[in-house]
Order: structure tokens, then C-alpha cells, then sequence
């Protein structure tokens, strides 16, 4: 049987939930990635890892940008601040989630969080950025049977702006990271984005936005995934994990 995408919504470190999420789709099933794929759970290596070795494809989200923006800090603080007070940096968008992933800084202790010398796992943490700073901003899928347009994967919505890729790709790819707008009825493109917490899965006439709250703590949050061949969806709920 001809392999499927699947495309699957922001996972946030929670890798358990990725991975209940993955059981429920075929052995061959093509995994695409919408970005955020790291923070608010504890084990954003871990999923780091799974989506490099099985992704048939991911785009950057505005929290792998910020890891980008704040690389130099994290390695700088490690080189300097081993065995002291990390500063709590980036803790206002759960970076240290991230460093305690890789084993990098210790529980939170009196407000604060300690440096752990790893040299390993800080040249994995090295290898995982230039990787995450290697991912497109967009992914083109190009024509599925029952689309009238090309399926195009974002992390933000960007139907409405795809004319800027040739026109200003600077501000396209700001857009594809952090557009929360709803595309509007007629596009040129089927946009499949995250990063816009919905409920359920949010369905329009050409997008489809796959965050479901994963990484979040609320009630109801889950991962879910929409298959683009049978418009089919899969979810797991925090619950189920």
C-alpha cells in the first residue's frame, strides 16, 4: 500500500504523547512535522531525536526560532556558569525545560536551577541546533486527489501571504512562523499549519490547523495528526498517556 502523510501538530517535548500518536498510524505512514517540536515538556531530545530518524519532513516554528535567537546564551552560560545559577534564562518560555532534557541543569532548587557539566550531551545539543537551524520555513507538497490547490505545511498560517515568498521571503518566513490568522476562503495554496490552539483540529475550505494544545497542561489537551489522503484524523489525549 502506497505510503500516507500525516501531518502532525506542535508536540512541545511531550514525546510520550508523540509517541501513543504514532502507534495509531501505519508502519509506513510519512510523519511531517509543523515545528515546535521542543519546550513546556520534559523531553524535547528525546523527540528531537525521533523526528530527525523518521520525519519525512518538518518546518522550523517560532520555538525553534527562539532556541535559535538564545543558542549562543545557553552555551555560553554552560561554559561559564558550570557549577553556579543558570539565571533562570528563557525560563519565561520554558527553555530550562529544554537543558533538562539534555541533562544539562538540575531540578529547580529555591527558585533556581543549576548547570550540570555534561560535555557529551553539549555537543548533542550542538548537532540538534544546527539541525533545527537547517529546517525550511515551508514545505511544498505539491497536488493531492481531492484538493483543488497544492497542500503546502507551515507553522504558522501563511495562505494569505504565499505571494510574499517571491516577493520578500524575509517577511514571508516571519509570517510562516508566527501568523495566528485564519486564512481567508480562496488561496492559491491548502495551508497546513499549527501553532493555533483549537479543541479539535479546525478544518476550513483550504487549511487546516493541527494544534491541538499538546504540551499544554489544560483539560482536553492532545496531539493530533490529519492524513491528507483520507482527511482522516488521529489524536491522543494527555489522559491516555
Amino acid at each position: 500500500m502506497k505510503p500516507k502523510h500525516y501531518i502532525i501538530g506542535d508536540v512541545h517535548g511531550e514525546f510520550d504523547m508523540l509517541m501513543a500518536l504514532v502507534a495509531k498510524l501505519p508502519p509506513n505512514a510519512r510523519l511531517i512535522f509543523v515545528g515546535d517540536l521542543l519546550n513546556r515538556g520534559a523531553k524535547s531530545k528525546e523527540v528531537i531525536s525521533f523526528v530527525k530518524k523518521h520525519a519525512f519532513g518538518v518546518v522550523q516554528g517560532n520555538h525553534e526560532c527562539y532556541i535559535l535567537d538564545n543558542a549562543n546564551f545557553f552555551l555560553d552560560s554552560i561554559e561559564l556558569y558550570r557549577e553556579d545559577k543558570t539565571k533562570n534564562f528563557w525560563s519565561r518560555l520554558n527553555g530550562t525545560e529544554v537543558l533538562y532534557s539534555y541533562g544539562l541543569v538540575t531540578d529547580e532548587i529555591d527558585d533556581e536551577v543549576y548547570i550540570i557539566d555534561n560535555p557529551p550531551m553539549i555537543e548533542q545539543l550542538k548537532e540538534d541546533l544546527a539541525w533545527i537551524e537547517s529546517l525550511p520555513c515551508y514545505l511544498e507538497l505539491g497536488k493531492f486527489e481531492g484538493y483543488d490547490v497544492p497542500i503546502v505545511v507551515t507553522h504558522g498560517s501563511a495562505g494569505d501571504f504565499w505571494h510574499l515568498k517571491d516577493e520578500n521571503f524575509e517577511a514571508f518566513k516571519k509570517v510562516c512562523q508566527s501568523n495566528r490568522e485564519v486564512p481567508s476562503k480562496d488561496n492559491s495554496i491548502f495551508n497546513i499549519y499549527g501553532h493555533v490552539i483549537h479543541s479539535e483540529v479546525n478544518i476550513g475550505k483550504n487549511h487546516v490547523c493541527v494544534d491541538t494544545g499538546c504540551g499544554k497542561t489544560f483539560e482536553g489537551a492532545k496531539l493530533s495528526a490529519y492524513c491528507v489522503e483520507s482527511r482522516e484524523i488521529f489524536e491522543v489525549k494527555r489522559e491516555e498517556v
